[in-house]
């Protein structure tokens, strides 16, 4: 086949999958306008709200961009994992490991420069988080343990370890919340307004958000053009003819799950480097867990994560404001339309494999 002719066929496979995305949303908004207007509210005035409330102002898209920030870490660390044929469950426990890594760092080293305390806390909260996915891959490469049940477990492991770290060795004197003391000025990053005058000093983005693009970018190269990310895709999609092939299993499943689990420590760099500038115990509201949805919105390509956590962002930033100013609508309708949209999407995977099916089997 020619290439024009299979860039054609390319942008049709993208054209049709944006188009069904677009209906996902809508028919997920649709929705939750029923439920709103069964609420007793009117559905027009709720998203009202909820729309002004993202693109009404640069505070809101500002907002919408910081609330997307983790999101592009722990849907970058789903996705790579997917890429690698293994499911990661497990960056809520590997994004607590990083940032309780970075916060060690930070608020221990207080002596040291920026230069080399800023570059240092984000290299521990990668190692961090990189490790505690790589006990997921080793077991599932060693022992055939499956990473869904492993990173599960984890997840416990994790948030009960640091949940007794930052109540006891590590907490704040003094403090009755169970958090660490602050890290040193020389280990927080600028927020934007710093680089950005003219944006508003009450949004708390910060380069963290660029981090997070770049290492999309970062991901989008690896997985494409080396031959690690040959190797990955690879044994993502046949894992025995891979084996056959030469490819160590044990080898890529050890490098899937800890670049997937880095990518989930590297949430540390908003919350702790950029935010809250410790470490503040269940801080998370679930950022691992979100970081599937992102994953499967995104379709799994590094650059659909950036757009897909935006999306995810702006939700969140818009069921926000809806709780403060509606009467009878919380936030849990950010939940309903997140819900619905995923529903959507899994239900055009299944049909996809049902038709596929299908076809083998008349042949």
């Amino acid at each position: 086949m020619k290439k024009g002719k299979q860039d054609e066929l390319q942008v049709k496979k993208y054209l049709k999958e944006i188009l069904f995305l677009l209906i996902s949303i809508c028919g997920a908004f649709f929705i939750s306008g029923l439920i709103i207007l069964f609420s007793g509210e009117h559905p027009s005035e709720v998203f009202s709200i909820f729309i002004e409330g993202i693109f009404g102002s640069t505070e809101g898209i500002l907002y919408t961009l910081f609330f997307s920030t983790p999101l592009i870490f722990t849907g970058l660390s789903v996705a790579f994992a997917l890429k690698g044929g293994l499911f990661n469950i497990g960056a809520e426990g590997q994004l607590y490991i990083g940032s309780m890594a970075a916060a060690f760092v930070g608020f221990t080293l207080v002596n040291f420069p920026p230069v080399v305390l800023i570059p240092l806390t984000i290299l521990v909260s990668i190692i961090g988080g990189g490790l505690w996915g790589s006990i997921a891959g080793f077991l599932k490469a060693k022992f055939g343990s499956h990473e869904v049940i492993n990173t599960i477990m984890l997840n416990f492991i994790a948030i009960s370890l640091v949940g007794y770290l930052s109540s006891g060795p590590f907490k704040n004197p003094g403090d009755q919340i169970p958090q660490t003391p602050l890290i040193s000025e020389s280990a927080r990053i600028p927020e934007i307004h710093t680089i950005f005058p003219a944006f508003p000093e009450t949004v708390p983005l910060n380069i963290s958000f660029f981090i997070a693009i770049f290492s999309a970018i970062f991901a989008y190269v690896l997985l494409k053009y080396t031959k690690l990310g040959y190797e990955i895709r690879s044994v993502g999609f046949n894992p025995d003819a891979s084996r056959l092939s030469g490819i160590s299993l044990i080898k890529i499943n050890l490098l899937t799950m800890f670049i997937s689990g880095a990518f989930a420590g590297m949430v540390s760099i908003n919350e702790v480097l950029g935010y809250r500038y410790r470490f503040l115990n269940n801080f998370s509201p679930g950022y691992g867990y979100f970081g599937i949805a992102v994953a499967l919105l995104g379709k799994n390509h590094p650059l659909g994560v950036i757009a897909s956590a935006i999306f995810f962002g702006a939700i969140s930033r818009g069921g926000l404001l809806v709780d403060i100013h509606s009467d009878r609508i919380s936030r849990d309708v950010i939940f309903v339309i997140q819900g619905i949209i995923i529903l959507f999407v899994i239900s055009r995977e299944l049909m996809s494999v049902i038709a596929k099916r299908k076809k083998y089997t008349a042949l």
